[in-house]
């Protein structure tokens, strides 16, 4: 068995140039987003380039997607400097914090992948993801306000109008002036940049200058800081990034709270799984490719086990750099590889110029760069669509807002949860008949039907199982009471999946009570695995009716016409 993954087998001179192209570009690009990642989560500039290096390696190597770039996201930076900074951690112990954080998350996507769980993630809906990253967004682009403003914001959310006004006089005008420059440049780059370059150059030379914004604006920014001494007009610049390569070793664990840190890495495996699946599908599906699930959780497992061992934070796979490796022309894995090794290189000559960068323009970066996290649209049309979806939602949102990422995030789940019980709970019946000079029934209420006093066809449509096998008892019990004339009822199964042994107790239940008012209870069009279940109980051996394979064929043969 070759020990070589699948895509390096045909690779070719044509496919080095395209990796090559794209590695340059995403080099340039994943720079400054590593630092400002770092700094988001509250952890030296290098813990980010640190997270670019071995993680792109390793995943290269494991993963499943060949377009994905693997490093430091907003979100999962966000909740590492939300778990760290809950435990009022300081200093060394903070990095050791985070490394184990990597760690622990490496290893619960590791676990998952070997055992193929990857459907836990689809635990986490649309709707709560969604919100949780609206959320963050909001939390990530305050969180930057000290950053370029220049002053020092504490208290809780529904303060920071007053302490903002009490500190105004304090704010450093040089500080100021960086931020709004960078503001304005890096918007511009997004909204009007890209117009004006078409008329000069190529689609594809526009948007690879677009893309490269981000970092000129950071070099511009480096040379300005050191030919103006920034740092003497009060601007706060990055300080030391030290030259060279990660050492790879383990954390300090003996004064880390590992049980504090269990469940935080598991919600922070499981939002960077689904963040990174979501994308990895989404450009897959553009050549016709796919991504394997649990593949993808031995990859990303793999990477973040070693950003925990070489002195980096936890990663997944990026939004905006993943596109960016697409549009480049990134042909397989191997394009992270080069750009590790560009960041490798970056890492090495230019770590001192690092050190200049006012973290003004970095916290200018992040806040551009999660802009587009806000999905405000998602808000109106789940609202119009799905009252439920929309609570789920709007409650991940307010909980994450005011109590923090990991609350936010496990309410979320906890009510989108609760909803789909309850709606499951009450499942949806009809009553049906059939539409005269055809086979096909259709809810009484909704079409104009044939019915029969001595024949009751009652659809239901959801899977049987304990929470709702109780209502199943109440709707027959209620709408027999109602037909005095009643001698057959007709359990349609077209919708149901599933049958659990409480479920499979209340039918039984049913055809007893049916039998002793002299009604005889039916089943028709029982799905293939339910039937396989269904015969291996006492239930089609004491049904005091028949199992037909259409409702047509009931109806005829009850006398239904």
């Amino acid at each position: 068995m070759s020990l070589l993954p699948e895509w390096a087998k045909d690779y070719s001179r044509r496919i080095l140039a395209q990796d090559g192209a794209a590695a340059l570009i995403v080099t340039l690009m994943l720079i400054p987003q590593s630092l400002a990642y770092a700094m988001l989560a509250g952890l030296p500039p290098q813990a980010g380039l640190y997270a670019s290096i071995l993680p792109l390696i390793i995943y290269a190597l494991s993963g499943s997607s060949r377009t994905l770039s693997v490093g430091p996201v907003a979100v999962l930076s966000l909740m590492t400097a939300a778990t760290l900074g809950q435990l009022s951690l300081q200093g060394v112990h903070y990095t050791d914090g985070a490394l184990a954080l990597a760690l622990l998350s490496g290893g619960w996507l590791l676990l998952f992948g070997l055992f193929r769980l990857g459907f836990v993630a689809h635990f986490i809906s649309h709707s709560v993801m969604s919100g949780f990253i609206s959320a963050s967004a909001v939390l990530i682009t305050l969180s930057q306000l000290r950053h370029l403003l220049g002053i020092q914001l504490e208290g809780a959310l529904w303060q920071l109008p007053v302490v903002l006004v009490a500190q105004s006089e304090a704010i450093p005008p040089a500080t100021l002036g960086v931020s709004v420059i960078s503001l304005i440049a890096l918007l511009w780059a997004r909204a009007g940049l890209k117009g004006l370059l078409l008329r000069i150059m190529s689609p594809a030379s526009a948007t690879a200058v677009v893309r490269l914004m981000p970092a000129l604006v950071v070099m511009s920014a480096i040379v300005l800081s050191v030919q103006l001494d920034l740092e003497s007009a009060g601007v706060a610049v990055v300080q030391s990034v030290p030259a060279g390569l990660p050492v790879l070793s383990w954390p300090e664990w003996h004064h880390l709270p590992w049980r504090e840190l269990v469940l935080p890495s598991l919600l922070l495996g499981l939002v960077g799984f689904v963040e990174s699946v979501s994308i990895g599908q989404t450009l897959a599906a553009r050549r016709r490719q796919r991504i394997r699930p649990n593949r993808e959780l031995i990859g990303l497992g793999l990477a973040n086990l070693s950003a925990g061992v070489s002195g980096g934070m936890p990663v997944t796979g990026g939004f905006a750099r993943s596109v960016v490796n697409f549009d480049a022309g990134a042909q397989t894995p191997a394009a992270g590889i080069y750009a590790a090794f560009g960041i490798t290189l970056a890492g090495l000559w230019f770590a001192p110029w690092l050190s200049n960068l006012p973290q003004a323009v970095l916290a200018a970066t992040i806040v551009v760069s999660v802009l587009g996290l806000f999905d405000w649209r998602h808000f109106g049309h789940t609202w119009r669509y799905s009252r439920a979806d929309f609570s789920a939602l709007c409650v991940t949102f307010i909980v994450t807002l005011t109590a923090g990422v990991e609350i936010g995030l496990v309410s979320g789940i906890l009510v989108s949860l609760l909803l789909h019980l309850y709606h499951s709970h009450k499942p949806h019946w009809a009553e049906v008949g059939r539409i005269a000079g055809t086979e096909h029934f259709r809810n009484r209420l909704r079409h104009r039907v044939e019915l029969n006093e001595r024949l009751l066809c009652l659809r239901i449509d959801e899977s049987l199982y304990f929470a709702n096998a109780g209502e199943l008892e109440e709707v027959i019990a209620t709408l027999v009471s109602q037909r005095p004339g009643l001698r057959h009822l007709v359990l349609q199964c077209t919708a149901v999946n599933r049958i659990d042994a409480s479920a499979l107790d209340s039918l039984l239940m049913i055809n007893e009570r049916l039998r002793l008012a002299g009604i005889c209870f039916h089943l028709a069009e029982v799905k293939g695995p339910v039937m396989d279940r269904l015969e291996r109980s006492e239930l089609l051996r004491q049904l005091s009716g028949k199992v037909y394979l259409t409702l047509f064929q009931a109806w005829q043969e009850l006398g239904g016409s």
